[in-house]
């Protein structure tokens, strides 16, 4: 074999490998069980925010005024009626957190997990592991503003 032979059967050799590393459209039952470990433990962190802030919306109007003087009655009734108010939106906010989690324990299950709905492309680990309940990679989250 003469040196051009070699380089062209080195050439070949290379393109061959870069072809075979297409990139990945899915990820392995491996990266799934991990993600599902991270979304459980961040679902029951939640769904025991959730109880918190149900108690403390429950609990609000047992700090009885009936013996306060009227008018701080009524700033009192003020405070109150804005901090259930608060505590209903944490609370809201909170339930569509342990939604969108219980929805990506669903996409693991069908092993559509981690992929972009916009682009079809894979998210990237790290924002999984950041957002673990996202559907969008970074790029097309960052479009969607623009």
């Amino acid at each position: 074999m003469g040196k051009k032979e070699t380089t062209i059967t080195k050439k070949k050799t290379a393109s061959k490998r870069t072809s075979k590393k297409t990139s990945k459209s899915t990820y392995n039952d491996k990266e799934l069980d991990e993600f599902k470990e991270l979304i459980l433990k961040k679902m029951e962190s939640a769904k025991n925010e959730l109880q918190y802030l149900q108690d403390q919306i429950s609990s609000a109007n047992s700090h009885g005024t009936s013996d306060t003087a009227a008018t701080f009655k009524v700033l009192e009734d003020g405070a109150s009626t804005l901090e259930k108010e608060q505590l209903n939106q944490m609370a809201a906010r909170q339930q569509k957190f342990i939604r969108n989690l219980e929805d990506a324990l669903v996409r693991i299950q069908n092993k559509t997990y981690g992929i972009c709905k916009t682009s079809g492309k894979l998210i990237s680990k790290e924002r999984l592991k950041a957002v673990p309940h996202t559907t969008m990679s970074i790029a097309a989250k960052l479009k969607q503003y623009n």
